[in-house]
């Protein structure tokens, strides 16, 4: 036998397992890159919660209500300055409700008696939602 004929047979003994191998490598080829460009869906939407600061006028009308609710006679209160005056069983209350520069307001009650200053404080934040 040549050695053309032995080619010719080794080739064709070699060529059935390369065509019947082949189909199978381009299918598992063509699937692994399909499966790379598959995305997940984008959510809608997140739930976002957000801080806003509370209104200068939401504060004071709480800082009113709270000398209000801790028993306090209010003798006086200027919105445009931010002070609220008054006294409780001879003891003298002041509040400040004051705008900050970065847009928040601040609230601040003095008082010489502790438990009163305590008092007000929990009806000013019961009346704020705190």
């Amino acid at each position: 036998m040549s050695a053309v004929a032995r080619a010719t047979i080794a080739v064709q003994a070699f060529t059935p397992k390369i065509m019947i191998r082949l189909p199978s490598l381009v299918s598992a080829a063509a699937l692994a890159l399909l499966a790379g460009c598959v995305v997940a869906p984008y959510p809608d939407s997140y739930p976002v919660t957000t801080m806003v600061p509370p209104s200068y006028d939401r504060s004071w009308d709480a800082a009113i209500g709270a000398a209000a609710d801790a028993g306090v006679q209010v003798t006086s209160a200027d919105r445009a300055s931010g002070r609220i005056s008054g006294s409780r069983g001879g003891t003298a209350v002041t509040i400040e409700v004051v705008r900050l520069a970065d847009g928040t307001v601040r609230t601040g009650f003095t008082t010489p008696d502790t438990a009163l200053n305590q008092l007000l404080i929990a009806a000013y934040n019961r009346r704020m939602g705190r």
